[in-house]
């Protein structure tokens, strides 16, 4: 494949490309169309896929919510706007595409891009940068086939939603569940969810947890103990509402057996205890030791396109040169979903890098409860009967065109 190095040539090449497509639509509109049965309907469609296409790769494009990660501030079925603008654009680095699929083609299957031309990473200027607690878009960084090769192209791995907890040079530590950045608290997000262990005298009602707003609980035992995942306000409700003996937090313990990245098991992480870690900045370098070798090793190798990094006898290497530190290429960050015990994020996976950056998340503009959700209240009698009507009885009225924060 074709492979360019120089950033500016590809937004230069992005745009012959598309003055030929574009000359193309007008040959077609101005000496073809009136000879060519349907033409009216051809030029059209043409002019829909063009002007559709560049709305979608420079100013906004559609998403939806397809986990529970980020409950209960973004629900599976929500439908989102993402401005490409707010962090800049990202230029299309696979620019030989089929419009509007992501992947995979539908129905018949296969690749929906070519790599025949594959260019770098360059962003145009946005209005404002990354901030700590935006809402972000991003491809996912770990996308792996095998240990070193990816599945997609930067711009074609999964779209993943998360909260940007830290931004490039912020140091991060998680204590017993509360984030820290640069040792200072961080407010935890208001319709944020953590595990609690509740212990009740009587049963509660599926109608109780509908009014209450709790929607992910599961019985431990027979004994009315139960695991829910509770927003601030769920814990506020529940602590004054009758039959609940005890509310206490689930802190999760070190386990070997927990898939986090190996370093977490070196230095006994866990989601709820994690770090201090640094969140590489453009420019900042790190001494390199086992311990920052292992945190590291992803993003420099793979990342930045280091392939010949490696580590032997305790030394470091870069193809052949003995190193001692490295001086990173980007800016990374450290994403969390709000769902925090339920969220496969930075914690397992690591930092995402800015060419990832997909854009910043505006509002909600539908919000379509799934038919296969699976909580204990759509499992109820009440719930299956509510949830099997038409689309249009799931509908939650009241999240259409809320803002995202």
């Amino acid at each position: 494949p074709i492979k360019t190095d120089a950033g500016f040539i590809n937004p230069l090449i992005y745009f012959v490309f598309w003055q030929v497509a574009i000359w193309v639509y007008y040959m077609f509109r101005y000496k073809y169309r009136k000879t060519v049965s349907g033409g009216e309907w051809i030029d059209a469609g043409m002019f829909a896929i063009i002007a559709a296409t560049l709305i979608r790769t420079f100013f906004i494009e559609a998403y939806q919510i397809p986990t529970s990660s980020m409950e209960k501030s973004l629900l599976r079925g929500d439908f989102l706007f993402v401005s490409k603008m707010h962090y800049g654009a990202r230029v299309p680095m696979t620019p030989i595409a089929f419009p509007f699929v992501h992947q995979e083609m539908p129905v018949i299957g296969g690749k929906a891009y070519s790599e025949a031309l594959k260019l770098p990473f360059y962003r145009l200027p946005g209005f404002q940068n990354i901030k700590n607690n935006d809402i972000v878009v991003f491809n996912y960084p770990y996308e792996l086939i095998t240990q070193n090769t990816f599945a997609h192209p930067t711009d074609k791995k999964t779209n993943y939603i998360k909260r940007c907890i830290g931004i490039p040079g912020d140091t991060l530590k998680i204590v017993n569940g509360k984030v820290y950045i640069n040792g200072k608290a961080t407010a935890v997000a208001v319709h944020g969810q953590s595990s609690y262990m509740v212990q009740l005298s009587n049963t509660l009602s599926f109608k109780d947890y509908e009014k209450l707003n709790i929607s992910e609980i599961d019985q431990t035992n027979g004994e009315g103990s139960y695991l829910m995942q509770l927003t601030k306000q769920n814990l506020i409700d529940l602590k004054n509402t009758p039959g609940v003996v005890s509310i206490q937090p689930v802190i999760d313990d070190y386990n070997a057996t927990v898939n986090l990245p190996k370093y977490c098991k070196t230095n006994k992480w866990t989601v709820d205890n994690f770090g201090a870690l640094y969140v590489p900045q453009k420019g900042s370098s790190i001494k390199l030791d086992s311990n920052t070798y292992a945190i590291y090793e992803t993003a420099i190798r793979l990342y930045e396109a280091n392939p010949d990094f490696r580590m032997a006898d305790g030394l470091f290497y870069m193809g052949t040169k003995q190193i001692t530190e490295y001086t990173f290429k980007m800016n990374y960050y450290f994403m969390m979903g709000d769902n925090r015990h339920h969220s496969a994020d930075s914690r397992f996976w690591g930092f995402v890098p800015e060419d990832h950056v997909v854009g910043k998340a505006l509002f909600i503009w539908m919000s379509i409860e799934p038919e296969d959700n699976n909580t204990l209240y759509h499992r109820s009698p009440e719930g299956m009967k509510r949830y099997s009507k038409n689309i249009f009885s799931r509908i939650r009225w009241g999240r259409i065109f809320n803002s995202i924060h």
